[in-house]
């Protein structure tokens, strides 16, 4: 059976729903192909639950705190089947209203299943040939894992795995000390379990400035993380009931306990199921799809969004590319992901947002560069909150005095950042912002005193 449409989205992630849903509502008969859940990874076992469950940690960490803030609570206990029970309500209410949503929209026609090309226009899903002069991927990516002797025969969790667990590791063991590693290292220390994280670089977060990276380690050893960095040689095996990671750490050699093993090693791009040969696509090395600025393939009629074509790997990357490929075809646009400001956050608490360049990019930039620092302990929100980690940095060209990139770590940190990423959107000078008056008492109300500090990098 073949069926003519004017658009295919495969793929129901962050880009793809809200595409489709945009050339509907365009008048374009569109089909949207879905292999297992609307939402992709965000909403199912990334941004939305793992955020849920870090609300839920810090409730926890809050309440043994409360003696601090003059509180007395008592004994305080976590109900991880409670837990989950909370988080999987928000999850199945975000994925309830976005199946709505789009189950009732006029044009779009939902299919469930896997979409693989049979050619350059035509994509094959159950025993169904459906044909579009123009073709949206949207697959994603999923959770990659080493190849240390050992692993396969032992149960380790992933991060889409590690969303359905109700009960609490006596002692987690995460292979990972990136974003997903980290985020759920302070979750189950605040949860209660004993937690400790191998990595074979030399630090956490270990794209970020040194200082940064430095500061993230402290903030997570003193709530009871454990590291063991410059790891190597990793084998995996089975001590009774308990896992055991042996290896070289700082090349001793070593090995680890523990009840449950989280693998947090990266992801890999979704495209085996596609067929891309019969587009004539051929992905690099790594897997992903290459695309232009413009998120063209170098296939006519064909783009690829989000994950899968390794220029972004947050959910706001993958929905923007949804924006700039529809704004192109509909609106008449030009946009393109070149003018796009790096931008993201590490959702530890308290919270690293970043834009921009790094430090280290700075000083390889050539540019004449300040910088300014200033420790949370000077901001009186953090003082009055009891949360005091972290500091504030940010880069300007002192030439143009545009601000080349930032990097907030502490308490309502994510969110503050944006005042300076409205700025570098505006392309307007770091004077703006420094000569305005700010609401007391907020953390914003220091960026212009923290720009009042800028020198150049020695």
């Amino acid at each position: 059976m073949s069926q003519q449409f004017d658009a295919i989205v495969i793929g129901a992630g962050q880009s793809g729903p809200f595409l489709a849903a945009r050339l509907a509502d365009a008048g374009w008969k569109t089909a949207l192909i879905e292999k297992t859940h609307l939402g992709g990874t965000c909403v199912n076992d990334g941004c939305t639950p793992t955020k849920t469950l870090v609300a839920s940690a810090r409730a926890a960490h809050m309440a043994r705190r409360a003696a601090d803030f003059g509180v007395g609570t008592g004994p305080v206990a976590v109900d991880m089947k409670a837990v989950k029970a909370r988080k999987d309500k928000v999850v199945g209410a975000s994925v309830t209203s976005l199946t709505d949503w789009l189950g009732n929209l006029p044009n779009l026609t939902i299919f469930w299943g896997i979409g693989s090309f049979v050619s350059a226009t035509k994509v094959k899903v159950n025993d169904e040939i459906l044909t579009a002069p123009k073709i949206f991927i949207n697959t994603g990516a999923r959770p990659s894992a080493p190849d240390w002797p050992g692993l396969a025969n032992v149960p380790y969790l992933n991060n889409t795995s590690m969303m359905d667990i109700d009960v609490l590791p006596e002692h987690l063991i995460i292979a990972g000390a990136s974003y997903i590693g980290l985020e759920f290292a302070q979750i189950y220390r605040r949860f209660g379990s004993r937690v400790t994280v191998i990595d074979r670089g030399s630090a956490p977060a270990s794209r970020e400035d040194a200082d940064i990276s430095a500061a993230i380690r402290d903030i997570l050893e003193a709530e009871g993380v454990e590291f063991l960095f410059d790891t190597s040689d990793v084998i995996v095996g089975k001590s009774g009931a308990e896992i055991q990671i042996s290896l070289q750490a700082g090349g001793k050699p070593t090995s680890v306990m523990g009840s449950h093993l989280l693998i947090a090693l990266g992801r890999n791009p979704n495209t085996e199921d596609l067929n891309l040969a019969a587009a004539g696509i051929t992905p690099n090395k790594r897997g992903f799809i290459e695309v232009d600025e413009h998120l063209r393939t170098g296939i006519p009629g064909i783009w690829a969004m989000g994950d899968v074509n390794g220029r972004g790997a947050f959910t706001h990357t993958s929905y923007n590319e949804f924006e700039i490929v529809a704004d192109n075809l509909l609106d008449g646009g030009n946009r393109d992901i070149a003018a796009r400001i790096p931008v993201y956050g590490l959702f530890i608490d308290p919270p690293l947002g970043r834009i921009g360049i790094s430090e280290k990019e700075a000083r390889a930039s050539g540019k004449n560069v300040l910088m300014a620092t200033m420790p949370m302990t000077k901001v009186g929100r953090a003082r009055e909150r009891g949360e005091t980690q972290g500091f504030m940095k940010v880069l300007v060209d002192a030439d143009t005095k545009l601000v080349l990139g930032a990097a907030f770590l502490g308490i309502e940190a994510d969110e503050t950042i944006h005042s300076l990423l409205q700025l570098m959107a505006g392309e307007l000078p770091y004077t703006v912002m420094q000569q305005a008056v700010h609401i007391h008492p907020t953390v914003s109300e220091l960026v212009p005193t923290l720009l009042g500090g800028l020198k150049p990098l020695e």
